[in-house]
């Protein structure tokens, strides 16, 4: 909401410019026709329309300048939402990679623990394989020392 806030203030202050702008550029064309028009009361006409001519290429340019931010308010509007639809696309496509990323390290990590948790596993059975033959060893051996004893 601030983003928008600022957007629109600066639209705003970008408008007032442009206003101040043209105003400026209108006084000394004022100016300047007033400047011909002493020197065409003095002498001919023909000297006020060069003059003339050459302020008109001047006043258009701030035009465009107020041209570029509309001071309609639905057009800075739709501006706006235009700005915020593109950041909100973005930042949307940032977070899903992002989450794509934590997701793919979350899978490899568990496919670790996986791996790990089998190879513990195949070390305990092992473990308790060799425990138990060795026990069976044992018992036999037992067995073996007992049968001489009653013979």
């Amino acid at each position: 909401m601030t983003q928008i806030r600022s957007l629109l203030i600066g639209t705003a202050l970008t408008a007032f410019a442009a206003t101040a702008a043209f105003a400026q550029t209108a006084q000394p064309a004022a100016g300047m026709n007033g400047q011909a028009q002493v020197q065409a009361q003095g002498a001919v006409d023909a000297p006020a329309a060069p003059a003339a001519q050459g302020v008109q290429p001047v006043t258009p340019a701030p035009t465009r300048l107020t041209a570029s931010g509309s001071t309609d308010p639905l057009v800075q509007k739709r501006e706006a939402n235009a700005q915020a639809n593109a950041e909100y696309k973005a930042s949307k496509k940032a977070s899903k990679t992002e989450l794509k990323q934590q997701e793919k390290a979350a899978k490899s990590q568990y496919k670790e623990q996986v791996r790990d948790a089998k190879i513990n596993q195949k070390a305990d059975k092992q473990a308790a394989n060799n425990e138990m033959k060795m026990n069976m060893q044992g018992q036999a051996a037992a067995q073996d020392d007992g049968a001489d004893v009653k013979h």
